[in-house]
Parts: C-alpha cells; structure tokens; sequence
C-alpha cells in the first residue's frame, strides 16, 4: 500500500450542495491535467474537508495497485472524525467515480434530519445485455429522481409516479401484472428520503414514511418520459407505422395453414396486418368453419348481431345488401356500431363462374390524400357526426344507431379510423342546415378520390383463399357477379377486433423476440 501526504482542498458551492476539489493531475499520469479537475460532493452541511490522502492497494494477488482517496473531515456530534469517500481512477475516462458517498449520515447540525441526495455511481459487473446506471440522485426542487445511464444519457422520473408504481408485494401484485396501491393511499405531493443505487441495476427509493420501492435498470429505462423514449415505446406497443399503398401493391400472402401451426408465421401474418392493412392466406380447406380455427389462433371471434360467422350468398329477402349479387360499392362494415370490428376474416368455399371480383382501396391513404387536395372536406368528414342505421334479425332481431365522424382522427391529427357504408348511412342527418350541402360536397370528392384507378387494387377470390384485412382501414368492395342455382357463391366472414389481434401480436412478438 502506498500513501501521500495530506494536502489542502478546495471547495465550491452549486445550489444547496458543495463540492471539494482534488487536483489529480498532481498524482503524476492522472486523467486530468490543467483547468480538468475533479469535483466530489460533500455529504452533509456542517463537515468541514480539511485534507485529502491518496493511497493504492491491491485487492488480489498479482493484480495492479487501484488508486483510492481518502478525505478528512472535521464537523460536529460523533462524525468530528474521519469521514471516506472512496474514488476509483480510471484514465482516459473522464476521471474518477464516486463509489460511495454513504458513509456519513445525512444529518444537518443540531440532529435534524434531512433527505439526502446521494449520487450512486454504477458498481463494476453490470450483466450484459442489461441497462447500466452511472448514477441516479434526487432533485428535490424539481421533485424528479434523475438517471444517468451508462451511455452518457438521462432520464427523469417524477417522485409521485415513482411511489405510484411501486413494485413491491404491497404496492403491486406480480401474478396479475397490476396495481395494488390504492390512489386514495397515494400522496401525490410525496418527497423522497433518499435514492441510492444498491446494486448494478436497481435503484433504491425511501419515502419519508420509510416505505421502500426498488426500480429494475430495464424497467425504468423502458418508462423514459424523453420524447423519443415514448414514441418508441407507443410503436413497440401499437405498431402504428404504417405502409401506405395503391394500386401498386402487391398483396401481402402467406400460407394459411404454416399460420395455424407456425409462430414465426403468425408472427410475420399479424404484423404485416397491422403494417399494411391486409395479407391473403392461401391453401385453407374449401369448407366452412376455416374463419373460426383461423381466429383461435389469435383467441376468439367478436359476436355481431349476423353471428359468430356469417355466409354470405346470393339470398331471397336479404337483411344486408351484401347477401345479394349486386355490385358492392366502397364501404367499411357496421359504421352503425360506435365501435365497429377491427379486423375482418372472409373465406371463398365457392366462386361465382361470372364476375364477383373484389376490390379494396388504402383509406387511410386516400384521407390522406384529399387532407392535402381539399383541405375544407377533410375538416367536414372529420369533424361532423353523421348517422348511420341498421334494422332487421339474424342472430337476434336488431335496430342499431350510431353517430360516427367518416374520418376519425386522434388528437395529433393522425387518421385512426374510417366509417363509411353508403348503405347504412341514414336518412336522419342530424346537422344544421347550412352544413348539409358542404357535407355532401365533402362526401363526394373522399368517395371519388378512392374510386379513381391509381387508389384501387381488385383481385379474384378463389377456393381455400382467406383474405384478412384491417376494417378500420380498408374499405372493400365486390363487383356483380351472375348468381347460379346449385352451385352459388359462397364466402364465410367474421370479426374480430384490433385488442385481441394485437394482444396476440404482442405474445409472439415476446415468445419470437424475447419482447418485454
């Protein structure tokens, strides 16, 4: 072990806090040199640095001598002793690290007791793989506990949101994934006693009523509140970056039984649902009940008024107009419900011999398109409700209502959803009367732009194809088709919604990907 002499130090103050200053260029080939000095905070008002000793000492046989520093203090009650702060050089990295800065109580003169802001560094041996935390201290004006990782970056956490999300059995029950602590139980003006961080990737939080929360390095790194942290996250979990298209697209296809078997296959179909809007599966057998394996393998199908699943042919006295052999025009289906089916499965068993093709178009795309064409008929299809109908018995008798805006739009003016079926749009428009005409004009230059030729994409159902595509995206539509006796066409559809498809997503992304 080798010694210096004690040396006086300097000292400085940053708001409430004061630093002492060690010139470690002075220790010969140090990390700083000149106006580069080190800064190490003093623990406690009160305590008066008096000298700094240098010092080395081998841990293990055979290896290097580390360099350490040893302050005096001299301050009041049973601390008028000495006091350490260990520091660790490391050369070419920026200077030395705080190891511990616990050994003295935060205690002002007098007793009192006083939170303490201490500035943990990252203990050697983080795991790869794993979040590293250079040092995590609380600001108590601010009331956030602040992170600084590894890398150099930060993030900030507020104390409330800390103490609200408490992981321990108290305040949380890991077997459920949910919040025990009741908000009446909350003090959302709550301080901190102190943070610290206690191992290489947790931190410690005390509260003042000595409750204590332990924080996973990942855990808070996922919950950064930075703005990129956040948008990456709302991706990860809602996958909102779309593909738009037109009438270049080449249908997205995958098998449909590597589907039902496969997870990496589902995986990739789900994905792409979400990202384009639309994937063909080909190769399903040619009879009915494929709609509902197909949705087991997501979880379950959403129930309508028309059934679990419902057949849709050429029928006498037909309650909707797609069980007739008339052209379907572009529609979304049931606009009449306030929340209408997200995703929609249809299977061909049979095909007309004459016509029936299909056609879908891009509506987030054409939204898009006329917001920039005709900015005014964009604000009118999304912002004016108008309403829309459906009357008859099938699964049960029905007469269903809804007030739904043609385009929905989130509050960052994103479009979310389109609601549009001519058939259902009722005759009751509950608008005043100068808004009628301009949302006629309105209506009419979004259905024009998604029929011109460069927005629509057709395609030819066969046997054993599945089409499954995104309802509160696409609209599709059918060509006429001649309807024969003995042999008609025949598609089997149902619903589901986007929670389940994307809690599905999200399981296989986790069991794929390792996705948390």
């Amino acid at each position: 072990m080798r010694h210096r002499q004690g040396e006086k130090l300097g000292v400085r103050a940053q708001g409430q806090r004061r630093f002492i200053q060690r010139p470690w260029s002075s220790w010969g080939e140090g990390p700083c040199s000149g106006a580069q000095r080190s800064w190490i905070p003093l623990l406690a008002p009160g305590y008066e640095p008096t000298t700094f000793q240098s010092q080395s000492y081998s841990f293990l046989p055979g290896t290097s001598p580390v360099p350490f520093g040893c302050i005096s203090y001299t301050g009041p009650s049973m601390w008028a002793g000495l006091a350490k702060v260990l520091t660790r050089l490391q050369p070419g990295h920026g200077g030395p690290r705080v190891l511990c800065e616990a050994l003295v109580p935060g205690l002002v003169p007098g007793g009192a007791r006083r939170h303490r802001l201490a500035a943990a560094p990252l203990p050697e041996g983080t795991p790869a793989g794993t979040s590293s935390i250079r040092q995590v201290r609380a600001l108590e004006e601010e009331r956030l506990v602040s992170v600084q990782w590894a890398d150099g970056s930060r993030s900030l956490y507020p104390f409330v949101w800390l103490r609200d999300n408490c992981q321990c059995p108290r305040c949380f029950l890991p077997s459920a994934g949910a919040r025990r602590l009741p908000l009446p139980d909350l003090d959302v003006d709550t301080g901190v006693d102190r943070v610290e961080l206690t191992e290489p990737t947790k931190v410690s939080v005390v509260w003042p009523d000595q409750h204590t929360s332990e924080f996973d390095a990942d855990w808070l790194k996922k919950r950064c509140f930075s703005p990129s942290a956040r948008q990456k996250q709302r991706e990860k979990l809602f996958l909102n970056d779309k593909q738009y298209w037109g009438s270049e697209l080449r249908i997205p296809t995958a098998s449909f039984e590597e589907v039902l078997s496969d997870d990496k296959a589902a995986y990739s179909w789900l994905t792409t649902l979400r990202r384009v809007g639309i994937v063909y599966l080909k190769g399903a057998p040619a009879e009915q009940g494929q709609v509902a394996r197909l949705s087991d393998r997501i979880g379950y199908l959403r129930l309508t008024f028309y059934g679990h699943t419902w057949q849709v042919q050429d029928k006498t006295d037909a309650n909707n107009v797609a069980y007739t052999s008339g052209k379907l025009s572009l529609h979304s289906d049931y606009p009449a419900l306030h929340h209408p089916p997200g995703v929609q499965f249809l299977h061909c068993i049979r095909q007309a011999e004459e016509g029936g093709q299909s056609e879908v178009v891009d509506g987030f795309n054409a939204a898009n398109q006329l917001r920039r064409e005709n900015p005014e008929a964009f604000r009118i299809l999304s912002s004016l409700r108008i309403d829309f109908t459906d009357t008859g018995a099938d699964y049960c008798d029905f007469a269903v209502q809804s007030k739904n805006r043609i385009i929905d739009v989130d509050a960052d003016g994103q479009v979310v959803r389109i609601n549009y079926n001519n058939a259902t749009r009722d005759s009751v428009l509950d608008a005043p009367l100068e808004q009628i005409q301009p949302f006629y004009g309105a209506l009419k230059a979004f259905v024009d732009l998604m029929g011109r030729p460069q927005n629509l994409v057709t395609y030819r159902m066969e046997p054993g194809d599945v089409v499954t595509f995104d309802n509160w995206r696409l609209l599709h539509g059918r060509r006429s088709y001649v309807s024969t006796r003995g042999t008609p066409r025949h598609l089997e559809g149902a619903y589901l919604d986007w929670d389940e498809v994307m809690s599905r997503l999200r399981i296989l992304g986790k069991a794929i990907r390792g996705d948390s």
